[in-house]
């Protein structure tokens, strides 16, 4: 019966809610009440409503504006949910091209005493920051936020511009309903394309209406009506989750004029959207020879002749000369000139920078556009697909793959955040095709473990690990700026119950070449003695305690990012007065095809124990398919890891 009332309660309260009107300001105690979500009762917060309405309407003096209006209310129903309480709009501010922010209101509404008290957004909880050279942020966040309460806001940005931002339909909580409306003036073509990568897609409507204001024109609506809108969640290496996000790009891809005859087209084609991009002077124009670095470039140059040694040299100049500013772009910020004068710039400042010194010296250096993984894979031809850019140099048929905006990257090694799939080489303004920008070399993690068992079993021994490409660099954005007491400190917490000494860390500054890391541990808790028998697990700390694959289902794919090889060495000396009673059997597992690959070798060898064990991924990438597969299989994996030796007293 209590089952059956709480289902009753449930039902009720989403035909409730179905039939509910959002207009602003109507909030209910059932929305108040509302304890957790009742089809995601994990979530932290849900969005009762959203509501984006976007339009143009004539300005005799600035032509079509552009009007972006939004009414959200959302639950909060724990202290996890409390950031949904504040919200930043990005406002474009280009030279004539400024955007505005107006109508803002918000309320926060909580139940007290049975009754619906509500707090007004006022100027203290109001901000602006400058975001970057051409965006500026306005943030709010509403007031006296608790468990259980409802927010409420609405705003509208004005704007001159005529591309539309992407309509983001998914986030990471739920949607109880969604209302999207988007008016565009038959001036304006555009082509619109959903996520095909996302699990979620929504229903659209497009229809056309005629108006006279204050002309006679057409207008071209789309609208969608949503309900019930699952969140989407990252899962343990899941990559970027915003190429799995439900959204739809609106790409601008012509204008017509007065007599409704094609004016402008616009980039439909990767080969026009290149073309358009190189012929920027902030991204072509920036690829000349420039005299401000030409005395340094020479001296860093003296004596090389191979053109990926120059690249490397010039990689390292420009790490010497200019710092990253942390902001993203496919065009250069301050150009190359200011730049190395004043030691910043953005990622298009420096990468464009080596272009342009290497090509100076008659190297076949080119700029590579990038989507960075929180920018998602671009869905189809467009200017806004790409917002960094790298260099890259070609020998032969070898390829360099450049990024100078971080310390410890190097010639094929980059930062995470640009290893998407793809870029797309840019030569000229006629030539440009993709590359690859996947790893395709294994990177090497390689750990000997020395153990010797003391009298009172605790273990002690030595470490001595050999890091190499990706592994070394994560190692030194990691560990480089700590001091050796931080380091230790951070090893004992990533290991468990050790205390290390005597830590030894050689080429660290040097990135050529590979990491190699030794120290000293003591473990007091490694050895279960049980009567007159031990009992340990040979990999000691160095074990995968459990699988981070817990899901029963997985939506997204497993992305590693990299391919490497993780290496282990043990070499157990074995206490005097004891005896092998078993060991671990020898096994060798393989997942689909050998593109992942897991090999565990024991064996005694006197009065030692030696132990092999390597895990191997070629494809760094599982897809959703194979996921049971590969759960069930990394499983294994942890288990063959947890296996003990048992030695018997003598």
């Amino acid at each position: 019966m209590k089952n059956l009332l709480l289902t009753f309660v449930i039902v009720l309260s989403f035909n409730f809610l179905s039939a509910q009107d959002y207009d602003f300001g109507k909030i209910s105690d059932a929305e108040l009440q509302e304890k957790y979500h009742p089809k995601d009762s994990a979530s932290s917060a849900a969005i009762l409503y959203r509501n984006e309405d976007i339009s143009f309407f004539f300005s005799s003096n600035e032509g079509f504006m552009q009007q972006r209006k939004v009414h959200e209310r959302i639950k909060i129903y724990n202290k996890d949910g409390f950031d949904w309480a504040t919200k930043k709009i990005y406002l474009y501010q280009g030279t004539g091209q400024r955007e505005t922010v107006n109508g803002l209101k918000g309320f926060s509404y909580n139940l007290v005493d049975g009754k619906i008290e509500k707090d007004k957004l006022k100027s203290d909880g109001k901000f602006e920051e400058d975001y970057s050279e051409f965006t500026k942020i306005n943030s709010f966040t509403l007031p006296n936020v608790k468990e259980g309460t409802v927010i409420e806001y609405q705003y509208t940005v004005t704007s001159p511009r005529i591309s539309i931002d992407d309509i983001i339909f998914q986030f990471s909580v739920p949607i109880n309903k969604l209302d999207v409306r988007i008016a565009t003036p038959e001036y304006y073509i555009y082509k619109k394309q959903t996520n095909l990568q996302a699990k979620f897609t929504p229903n659209v409507n497009e229809t056309y209406i005629n108006t006279r204001t204050p002309f006679d024109y057409k207008i071209n609506i789309i609208n969608i009506n949503e309900e019930n809108i699952p969140a989407i969640r990252s899962e343990a290496y899941a990559g970027s989750i915003n190429n799995y996000r439900s959204k739809m790009a609106m790409e601008l891809t012509a204008t017509l004029n007065n007599m409704k005859i094609i004016n402008k087209t616009y980039s439909t084609t990767w080969e026009s959207v290149s073309k358009t991009i190189y012929d920027s002077e902030d991204f072509g124009g920036q690829l000349s020879r420039f005299s401000i670095y030409k005395d340094d470039l020479e001296a860093a140059l003296d004596g090389i002749e191979d053109d990926f040694e120059k690249a490397a040299a010039v990689e390292k100049l420009v790490k010497s000369k200019v710092k990253w500013n942390g902001r993203y772009g496919k065009y250069a910020q301050n150009g190359i000139r200011s730049a190395y004068k004043d030691g910043e710039g953005n990622d298009a400042d420096i990468n464009l920078m080596v272009v342009s010194m290497l090509r100076s010296q008659g190297v076949n250096a080119n700029p590579v556009l990038i989507s960075t993984r929180n920018n998602g894979i671009p869905l189809f031809p467009t200017r806004e697909g790409f917002n960094y850019v790298i260099c890259s140099v070609q020998k032969g048929e070898e390829y360099l793959l450049i990024d100078a905006t971080e310390e410890y990257s190097t010639n094929n090694v980059l930062p995470q955040r640009v290893l998407n799939w793809q870029g797309r080489l840019i030569e000229d303004n006629k030539v440009s095709r993709w590359i690859s920008i996947q790893p395709n070399k294994k990177s090497l993690e390689s750990s000997m473990l020395n153990v010797t068992i003391n009298e009172d079993f605790s273990v002690s021994g030595k470490v001595a690990q050999h890091l190499t490409d990706y592994v070394a660099y994560s190692h030194r954005n990691r560990y480089a700026v700590l001091t050796e007491e931080d380091h230790i400190k951070s090893l004992e917490k990533d290991k468990g119950d050790i205390e290390i000494s005597e830590l030894n860390i050689e080429n660290t500054k040097d990135i050529t070449q590979p990491i190699k890391v030794s120290y000293e541990y003591e473990l007091s808790d490694g050895i279960d003695e049980v009567g007159d028998k031990l009992y340990f697990s040979p990999l000691l700390f160095l074990a995968t305690k459990e699988n981070p694959f817990k899901l029963e289902e997985r939506e997204y794919p497993i992305d590693f990012v990299i391919p490497y090889t993780d290496k282990y060495m043990v070499n157990i000396m074995l206490p005097e007065g004891y005896d092998v009673e078993s060991l671990p059997k020898s096994e060798a597992l393989e997942f689909k095809d050998a593109n992942v690959t897991f090999t565990y070798l024991v064996q005694q060898n006197g009065k030692y124990l030696q132990l092999k064990a390597q895990l191997d991924i070629a494809n760094p990438l599982i897809l959703p398919v194979d996921y049971k597969a590969f759960k069930a299989f990394y499983s294994k994996i942890v288990e063959k890891q947890a296996e003990q030796i048992v030695l018997t007293k003598v």
